[in-house]
């Protein structure tokens, strides 16, 4: 198991740093960020993954699972469709680099005070179902559009269903644009909608995909979807043979979004790759996932687990849980710099169940370095 990264968080606000020892004060709030740890609850949450690592599913199981994965994901979303997260309008504040003014310079303070608003105003933070645990509260409105967090790893480009990507690439959707955004793992659309709907940028165009026929129906169908402005199709990353309808150095922002950690370890470093290649000069990858010994991590059983910290659910989904350092190593291999790597441990406390979550994602934004001035 690989050590947690030594390097620090960049700075939180004052009241994010404390080491919660005293119970009754849990229930004050809804949410804390950047929880201390003690040594204690590190060792515990250490023992539960080696009790739920110590027995690993059949090879042959875990191959069913590897070839049937995009019927898994499309099960999920026939299920629950558009109503299992809320939209993540969060993600202006942690990714100032999606809204209209893209000001990297965005204060952090005002970013966490903003989240720690939005998420005090919410009941029942953190909901978990069949392994599936979100940072945002499970939506009541069914109206609201989902994104099942990681998602994918096999399929057919845009069948003639979703129309046929256009191969030239003097004449590709978006191709008049000036700044391209594609999210992977677009899900049912909860976070390219708000990134239509806030950000009114007239030189916007934003690219979505999924492994998941049904989820990308489900964002085509959406009275919100405006083909002018965005192109949503069916893609398998980890099949390289498959197009993207763009061409490389195109784009200037890939987001991943609890995305990567559903695609088979093995085959990560080269999705990384070919994510990279499409990234302009400059542009950025912008990441949130899984971190090592989140709640959702300590919850699974003995025989869900397929390889080190790589588990899978009880629908068949499946879900990797990151350190620093293993995010570094893949995004510095294929060529990126480091612009942010940091862990958000975070306490939820669902006053309703008096019960306390403990959190652990990992945030990050890499970039390709700038190309040299002649």
């Amino acid at each position: 198991m690989a050590a947690p990264s030594e390097e620090a968080p960049q700075p939180r606000r004052p009241f994010g740093r404390r080491l919660l020892t005293d119970p009754a004060r849990l229930f004050q709030h809804n949410a804390w960020d950047n929880v201390e740890w003690s040594e204690e609850q590190e060792a515990s949450a250490r023992s539960k993954v080696q009790e739920n690592s110590s027995q690993l599913l059949p090879q042959d199981k875990q191959e069913e699972y590897e070839v049937n994965a995009k019927r898994y994901w499309d099960d999920f979303y026939k299920i629950h469709e558009n109503g299992f997260f809320k939209d993540r309008h969060w993600l202006f504040t942690e990714f100032p680099e999606l809204a209209p003014n893209r000001n990297p310079g965005h204060n952090e303070d005002s970013v966490r005070e903003h989240i720690y608003k939005e998420e005090s105003n919410n009941e029942g933070l953190g909901s978990c179902e069949n392994g599936h645990c979100s940072l945002e509260t499970r939506a009541e409105n069914q109206l609201n559009l989902m994104k099942s967090m990681p998602k994918f790893c096999t399929e057919e480009l845009a069948s003639q269903k979703h129309g046929e990507v256009n191969q030239s690439y003097g004449d590709y959707p978006g191709s008049s644009a000036s700044y391209r955004i594609l999210e992977v793992g677009c899900g049912a659309g909860n976070t390219v909608f708000p990134i239509l709907q806030t950000n009114n940028d007239p030189g916007l165009f934003v690219y979505c995909c999924d492994f998941s026929t049904t989820a990308v129906d489900l964002v085509r169908n959406n009275a919100e979807y405006d083909s002018s402005r965005c192109f949503a199709f069916v893609h398998d990353l980890c099949n390289d043979q498959s197009p993207f309808p763009m061409p490389d150095e195109s784009l200037d922002v890939v987001i991943l979004i609890f995305v990567l950690s559903a695609i088979l370890p093995e085959k990560m470093q080269c999705v990384v790759n070919r994510l990279s290649r499409l990234l302009k000069p400059g542009g950025m990858i912008l990441l949130r996932d899984y971190g090592r010994y989140d709640l959702a991590q300590l919850r699974f059983k003995k025989g869900q687990c397929l390889s080190d910290n790589f588990y899978v659910r009880g629908d068949g989904t499946r879900v990797y849980f990151f350190t620093q350092d293993e995010l570094d190593d893949l995004f510095t291999r294929a060529g990126l710099e480091k612009i942010q790597n940091l862990v958000d441990r975070r306490l939820q406390v669902n006053r309703g169940k008096q019960m306390t979550m403990y959190r652990v994602w990992i945030q990050c934004k890499y970039q390709k370095p700038a190309a040299p001035q002649l």
